[in-house]
């Protein structure tokens, strides 16, 4: 099946930003499902030093058109200056789940 059909990863601060992120993007029906991994330990260089620091990965799956109003909630709500907002095509997967997704977002 040729899928119109995305994951976008976000890494956020903390559980509580995840859900309020999560919570937001459903209730709009931008985004038909919507998890966040565990703590992990993240790395990386920002204004010019290298830190570190405790997030959890948020994994949002939705529509390709949706990407740009789904980035748009999570800056309204995300606490970093920079968020990480990527997004994947999924090539290829179970029919009726990819015809759920775009069931359920408008």
């Amino acid at each position: 099946m040729n899928s119109k059909v995305i994951q976008i990863f976000v890494s956020v601060g903390d559980s509580e930003q995840a859900e309020n992120i999560a919570t937001a993007l459903l209730e709009k029906r931008l985004v038909a499902c919507a998890q966040f991994l565990p703590p992990m330990q993240s790395f990386y260089r920002w204004q010019g030093k290298i830190r570190s620091g405790i997030e959890h990965l948020l994994i949002l799956k939705t529509q390709k058109h949706h990407f740009s109003a789904v980035e748009n909630v999570i800056k309204q709500l995300h606490s970093y200056d920079v968020p990480e907002i990527v997004a994947l095509d999924i090539i290829d997967g179970a029919d009726d789940y990819l015809t759920w997704i775009k069931d359920e977002t408008i």
